[in-house]
């Protein structure tokens, strides 16, 4: 069977299995941040003060663009009085940065942008730290994952991959990934197991590090996000070869040698049973208030509706996927969940 983390249209959220993840008050309180979404003109609260936005991964990465993206976008259309500045704390695989939130109670001009690490990083380390701990605001989209190589080997299919993998025996490949037993050491694991080999997994700071590095040849394989390795691929420095995805990318327009996003098969037509979505989303920190809350779920809305957005999505092949209140909670308690199962499989848990 093939491993893959739901989207809200997913089957997994059929009623009979929505009962199985009875969230209660957090839920009842989700609902209610729903009726206070007030346009943001009469929004009862807003900033006082620059607001800051925690990215809990290093620069260059596609959490650290989209934060920087929705910075430059809220400055540029004067959606905000106050200024809005991006901080990256990337420390230990982002615990750094999601414990810094967490511990900012009651500070509403703080959020953070999030993704698997928000998962990942408590389950692999025992940090004291749980995704209830702060508080949702909007998933802004879903982003996928794709197998790259260096431009220069003779690897052409996700197929030529595979056999050379095998061939070369274990740990013959290094596959470069964000950190330690976060979701590119997950995919790694995967891989291994479709290949049936291992494959040396060596751990960088952040997205942007692993896209260099591969272009630099210092790794084989790396499955980064589109978006983070977009313009290397455009510049003819690195080849993708499959998607991490149940169907191909949505967006045909050529980039690179005659071809688009949509041209890449997905991984599992290669023999790679395996199907990954990453989070991008925000939260603020504990304690929000429900005017707090419907002031950054609107402000984000106003983005998402710019077309700046629409291009931003296509240029790193987004799932454009949008949930706030009791829809995102209920994904996010799903996808904790989604996220045990594979990391204890994986043998990436904490003792």
């Amino acid at each position: 069977m093939p491993i893959a983390l739901p989207d809200h249209r997913h089957p997994l959220i059929r009623p009979g299995l929505r009962r199985l993840f009875n969230l209660g008050p957090l839920q009842r309180w989700a609902s209610a941040i729903g009726a206070l979404l007030l346009p943001l003109a009469a929004a009862a609260w807003e900033p006082t003060q620059p607001v800051e936005i925690v990215v809990p991964a290093g620069t260059g990465g596609g959490a650290d663009q989209m934060a920087r993206f929705v910075q430059e976008m809220v400055t540029k259309h004067k959606l905000m009085s106050q200024p809005m500045k991006v901080v990256n704390k990337a420390g230990n695989s982002g615990a750094e940065g999601l414990l810094d939130v967490k511990a900012d109670k009651g500070n509403p001009h703080k959020l953070v942008i999030t993704l698997s690490n928000l998962f990942t990083v408590p389950l692999a380390t025992g940090v004291p730290f749980g995704w209830r701990d702060i508080t949702p605001l909007s998933m802004m989209a879903l982003d996928q994952f794709v197998l790259w190589v260096n431009a220069d080997t003779p690897y052409k299919t996700a197929q030529d991959l595979l056999a050379a993998m095998k061939a070369k025996g274990p740990n013959g490949f290094k596959l470069g990934g964000t950190g330690s037993k976060q979701e590119d050491q997950l995919i790694s694991v995967l891989l291994e197991t479709a290949a049936g080999t291992r494959i040396q997994y060596v751990p960088l700071k952040g997205g942007g590090d692993v896209a260099k590095s591969l272009a630099a040849g210092e790794v084989d394989l790396t499955v980064n996000n589109p978006i983070e390795a977009e313009g290397l691929w455009r510049s003819g420095k690195l080849r993708p070869l499959c998607v991490f995805d149940g169907g191909p990318l949505g967006y045909t327009a050529k980039l690179s040698n005659g071809q688009s996003w949509n041209d890449i098969p997905t991984c599992m037509s290669a023999g790679i049973p395996a199907q990954y979505l990453m989070l991008r989303g925000f939260f603020m920190t504990p304690q929000a208030t429900p005017d707090q809350v419907a002031y950054y779920v609107q402000l984000l809305a106003k983005v998402r509706e710019l077309p700046e957005w629409r291009d931003f999505m296509a240029k790193g092949a987004f799932r454009q996927t949008a949930l706030s209140g009791a829809q995102y909670v209920e994904w996010l308690d799903r996808a904790e969940s989604y996220h045990r199962v594979l990391m204890r499989e994986a043998k990436l848990m904490a003792k």
